[in-house]
C-alpha cells in the first residue's frame, strides 16, 4: 500500500496537468470491463484522464434493463450515452476470469452470496470447449457476446445504434501478453486489432 500512498501525493503536485479537467468531461467511449485488478482499461488503450468513462463490474456483466427499479451499471450505460454522447461502447473480458471461471465450472459460491447473485445475471452461462483451460477463453469470448446482446437491449443504446450515432464492440484482452482481440461481425471471431 505504501507505493500507492507516496504516488498519490506527488500525483496532485502538477495542478497544470490537470487544471482542463475540471471544465468538464466528453469521453468518446464508454469501457465496461472486470473489476479485476490486472485489467487497467487506460494502460490497455493508452487513455489519458478524461477519455474514457469506465464501468466495472465482476465478469464485465451487464444487468439486464429495469425501468422501475435501475440499476448502478443502468444510470452509468445512460449517462454515457444519453448526455457524454459517446460514440463507442467497448465491452471487454479477459483471460483467467474468476467470475466467467466459477460458471463455467459451477463453482460452490455459498460462502459468497452476493457474488453468487450478482453472477446470476450473466445473460447465460459461458460454454467453455475445455473446462480445464485456465485461461478460460472460449468462455469470456463467450460471455462478451452475450453481454453485447444485453446492452443493445437497453432504449438508450438501442435508439443510438439505430440512427447511427453509436458503436458497440467485443474485446477480449489477454492478461498473460498483453493482446488484444476484438469481435469481428464477418468473421464471427475474436482477431487482433
Amino acid at each position: 500500500m505504501q507505493p500507492l500512498i507516496d504516488n498519490a501525493r506527488t500525483f496532485g503536485q502538477r495542478p497544470e496537468e490537470f487544471a482542463k479537467l475540471a471544465e468538464g468531461q466528453s469521453p468518446e467511449v464508454l469501457f465496461i470491463t472486470c473489476s479485476d485488478s490486472r485489467v487497467v482499461p487506460a494502460l490497455i488503450t493508452g487513455a489519458r484522464p478524461g477519455q474514457l468513462f469506465e464501468l466495472r463490474t465482476a465478469g464485465n456483466i451487464v444487468p439486464p434493463y429495469v425501468s422501475p427499479s435501475p440499476t448502478g451499471e443502468a444510470a452509468t450505460i445512460e449517462y454515457a450515452v444519453e448526455v457524454l454522447g459517446v460514440q463507442d461502447i467497448v465491452v471487454c473480458g479477459h483471460s483467467h476470469c474468476g467470475a466467467v471461471g466459477a460458471l463455467v465450472r459451477g463453482d460452490d459460491l455459498d460462502s459468497v452470496p452476493a457474488v453468487r447473485a450478482w453472477l446470476a445475471h450473466a445473460a447465460e452461462e459461458p460454454a467453455a470447449a475445455d473446462p480445464g483451460d485456465p485461461t478460460v477463453a472460449q468462455a469470456v469470448q463467450h460471455h462478451v457476446l452475450a453481454q453485447l446482446l444485453r446492452l443493445r437491449s437497453y432504449p438508450c443504446v438501442e435508439k443510438r445504434l439505430t440512427d447511427g450515432r453509436l458503436r458497440v464492440r467485443g474485446w477480449y484482452y489477454e492478461v498473460h501478453t498483453g493482446a488484444v482481440r476484438e469481435h469481428r461481425v464477418d468473421t464471427d471471431s475474436f482477431e487482433a486489432l
